[in-house]
């Protein structure tokens, strides 16, 4: 017979308040216990002023080398995203009717397009960069067009975090840009240090192919040279994905998702290991590779179609295999970030499930309890739905989706 409803509340509120307050009540009963021990030991008295200095000295030492060996909290200073001119603004009638000007396109692959569209969440204030506003786009999308967009993101998104920071430029330690598909020479970064006259001496380095989770791979990068960099260094991460020379000229339809899909965009980050006006600190980088994994190398692939076009091809196993790397993703990272008590729960109903040979349901930890909030990656509705599946926890739990 199972308690009362009212009674089981009771019981789990009382074991959140023990387990959530276990720091307090160790550090409180030890000292006590400690000091009940040196009382009842009279021989402690008998030790002689060398004892005592040699056991304080090794106490002391052994903090010291625990707080050396400690990685340094690293700071996320300010951000700044890019901040689209309303020339840049491309209604659904422009884009199809830009589309239907391209001699490859029949109107089949506009249909296509049309119901894509209609079904991505996309709204009519998505923004496009100026070569795409031409009729006629893939005769305007050359290299310089493609050089004009990254500035364009990148220098505004790094004039506006400069003023709100007040860093001046000549104080980045660290640079690194990630842009997964236009990896021109001289590099993206040197076009920054060129614009900006850093340092000789600034550690830069560039990201590309790496696809959407690049720019969370960038500041693991940040974070790991911050730490052995002097302290108070600053590391700039710049992260954008220049779509000009992608635009794709067939008609297969997997390849013609990011001509729909993807828009222009970037952001521009200062992290730092002083806590001095910083905004957050970083907690956790955790990255969940599947790339050994055949479906989830090819689910976006870079190939040329039948008629030798270049592009993009999103496989239709993409939002099931985010899905599952967001659960592999979430399961490492639960350890870290959850209570001691959804662990302790979670590891009580592992236990007895093996015990009773399965006949206790599985006990499934409330992410509520360390998240106040998620940022969902927004690749399109079918990869935010998805998303939102992967991390539903429990039938109770409730993701906030915010368009």
């Amino acid at each position: 017979m199972s308690p009362p409803p009212t009674q089981a509340k009771g019981f789990k509120a009382v074991y959140q308040r023990a387990v959530d307050n276990s720091t307090a009540i160790l550090v409180t009963a030890v000292p006590l216990i400690a000091a009940a021990v040196v009382a009842s030991r009279s021989w402690l008295h008998d030790l002689r002023p060398v004892h005592l200095f040699l056991s304080c000295f090794l106490l002391a030492a052994a903090a010291v080398v625990y707080l050396k060996l400690c990685p340094r909290a690293v700071y996320l200073v300010d951000y700044a995203g890019f901040r689209t001119p309303h020339t840049c603004r491309i209604p659904f009638a422009s884009f199809l009717e830009h589309a239907k000007q391209h001699p490859a396109l029949n109107e089949r692959s506009v249909r296509f397009m049309t119901r894509l569209l209609e079904r991505s969440g996309l709204g009519e204030e998505t923004c496009l960069p100026p070569a795409h506003h031409y009729v006629g786009t893939h005769e305007h999308c050359t290299l310089d067009a493609a050089r004009a967009e990254f500035e364009l993101v990148a220098f505004s998104a790094i004039d506006d975090l400069l003023a709100k920071t007040g860093i001046a430029p000549d104080a980045v330690d660290i640079l690194i840009v990630n842009c997964s598909l236009f990896c021109p020479v001289p590099s993206l970064v040197d076009m920054i240090v060129n614009k900006y006259k850093l340092r000789g001496d600034v550690r830069s380095m560039q990201l590309s192919g790496m696809g959407c989770s690049a720019g969370l791979i960038a500041v693991g990068l940040a974070r790991n040279l911050l730490q052995v960099a002097p302290h108070g260094a600053h590391a700039l991460v710049v992260s954008t994905e220049t779509i000009t020379p992608n635009y794709f000229l067939g008609t297969e339809r997997a390849m013609l998702l990011p001509n729909c899909l993807f828009r222009i965009g970037g952001a521009a980050a200062l992290l730092s290991t002083s806590p001095a006006k910083a905004r957050f600190r970083l907690k956790h980088v955790v990255r969940t590779l599947t790339g050994a994994q055949d479906s989830s190398y090819r689910c976006v692939y870079q190939e040329e179609d039948a008629e030798g076009h270049r592009g993009i091809n999103l496989n239709k196993d993409l939002m099931s295999i985010a899905g599952d790397s967001l659960k592999a993703n979430i399961t490492a990272i639960a350890p870290l970030v959850l209570p001691a008590r959804e662990q302790l729960m979670f590891a009580f109903s592992f236990v007895a499930g093996k015990v009773l040979n399965r006949r206790v349901k599985p006990y499934i930890p409330d992410f509520r309890t360390a998240f106040e909030h998620l940022c969902i990656h927004a690749g399109g509705r079918a990869v935010i739905d998805e998303s939102c599946r992967g991390a539903s926890t429990s039938p109770t739990s409730r993701w906030r989706r915010r368009g």
